[in-house]
């Protein structure tokens, strides 16, 4: 009898998804707890499992199809797989002199390729016939055609076709472009980029945006850091020190001075948080994503760089809750990791304020009337002008600066 496996139930702030991938095709062997199709949200990859040992018997929902809470993905058995492979003729009870025309004719089997793997290769311009299939039964999956290369085939045997025929083994998948030949490549814009774009657009037109900049001479924060860094992986089992927990240390301690800054409006309301919850913003090939420190406040360093590590890990792996998305008083990104020199983030509805950091660089500078070099880096402040005032967001941004300038304000809270 087969099992029903359907869409798990969404949070109540997510209202559908899409099928991003099927892992496993009808007829292909899983184990329990073994992943058979991602769910896209806006906000999360959902991984659904199998319920048990066995095998899909049908996909009802192909992907890029849209689904909702509790709709039929496709039907599973218990088994179903195994007692296929009990029932298949054994390859050794077959008389040898066949052999070789089996060997001729599984090739061309195009017939038993996945939907996808038909689409995909329609799409390319491939003959199913000279790909072989590493599905059960010599099914062509989508994986076997986006791994095909042509060039790589072994030559067609002297018996299997004659000379002057061996030529089109050496086609390329995709025809080369011709001089001046302008490409262009149309694909659907994911459902995570799709909800990007949207409360992007809705922080430019329901807020009133301002940043300031600053400057941070580092040098003082990467002395301590280079100093104590392997002793500090090895009281903390392995743990990286890293800048980003001084900033965020940082951060909550500036916050607490500047309530404002930590606080969000919710229609004529102005909502007050006692505690200090930081985003920090990850990117993943599927956009940026900004998992919650809870409580930053109470969290070591060392658990705030463990912290953070894991949720990088997690982020692109897609592994991330709901829950550890949601919420959070004060967002941190970091763009200097790729690069950045300076930007203006955008703030994280419906926080009202975030902190960009970004690349080190040293510069000269002034320093009691003499010209020194120092590692600076430039931060900059988003902020909701409709809460927070000019002179206090300067003044949340120079708190920080000083802190990380002398890191002992961190430690003495002054």
């Amino acid at each position: 009898m087969a099992t029903d496996i359907v869409t798990p139930t969404f949070p109540e702030s997510i209202q559908e998804g899409t099928v991003a991938k099927w892992h496993k095709r009808p007829g292909e062997p899983a184990s329990r707890d073994e992943v058979l199709v991602d769910i896209e949200t806006d906000k999360v990859v959902i991984e659904v499992v199998a319920p048990m040992d066995g095998s899909l018997v049908e996909i009802i929902k192909e992907e890029q199809e849209v689904v909702h809470t509790g709709d039929l993905l496709a039907r599973f058995a218990e088994g179903a797989a195994a007692e296929r492979a009990e029932e298949a003729p054994s390859p050794a009870a077959e008389p040898a002199a066949e052999q070789p025309e089996a060997a001729e004719t599984a090739a061309p089997a195009a017939g038993i390729a996945s939907p996808a793997a038909r689409k995909l290769a329609e799409e390319r311009g491939l003959d199913l016939a000279r790909i072989a299939g590493s599905g059960r039964d010599g099914r062509i999956t989508k994986e076997d055609v986006v791994n095909y290369q042509p060039s790589r085939e072994p030559s067609p045997s002297p018996v299997a076709a004659p000379p002057e025929q061996a030529a089109p083994v050496v086609e390329r998948a995709e025809p080369p472009a011709t001089p001046g030949e302008r490409l262009e490549r149309r694909v659907p814009m994911s459902r995570m980029r799709a909800r990007i774009a949207e409360r992007l657009l809705e922080v430019t037109r329901t807020t009133a945006m301002l940043t300031t900049f600053n400057e941070v001479d580092m040098h003082r924060v990467m002395d301590v850091r280079a100093q104590y860094k392997d002793e500090f992986a090895r009281v903390h089992n392995g743990v990286r020190l890293g800048f980003m927990s001084f900033f965020v240390k940082a951060a909550v301690e500036a916050l607490k001075r500047f309530p404002q800054v930590n606080a969000s409006i919710d229609g004529n309301d102005v909502i007050y948080h006692a505690y200090q919850d930081i985003g920090v913003a990850v990117s993943t090939d599927r956009g940026l994503v900004v998992p919650v420190l809870r409580d930053a406040d109470n969290l070591s360093m060392a658990e705030i760089e463990s912290g953070i590590a894991d949720f990088g890990e997690r982020a692109r792996a897609g592994k991330l809750t709901i829950e550890e998305m949601t919420g959070g008083t004060f967002t941190i990104t970091n763009g200097g990791v790729f690069g950045s020199l300076l930007s203006t983030p955008i703030l994280n509805p419906p926080q009202s304020a975030i902190l960009g950091m970004h690349t080190i660089k040293e510069r000269p500078v002034v320093e009691d009337g003499e010209i020194v070099i120092r590692p600076m880096m430039y931060l900059a402040l988003s902020y909701d002008h409709r809460l927070i005032d000019g002179r206090d967001a300067v003044r949340f941004l120079v708190a920080i600066k000083e802190m990380i300038e002398y890191p002992a304000k961190i430690l003495l809270q002054i």
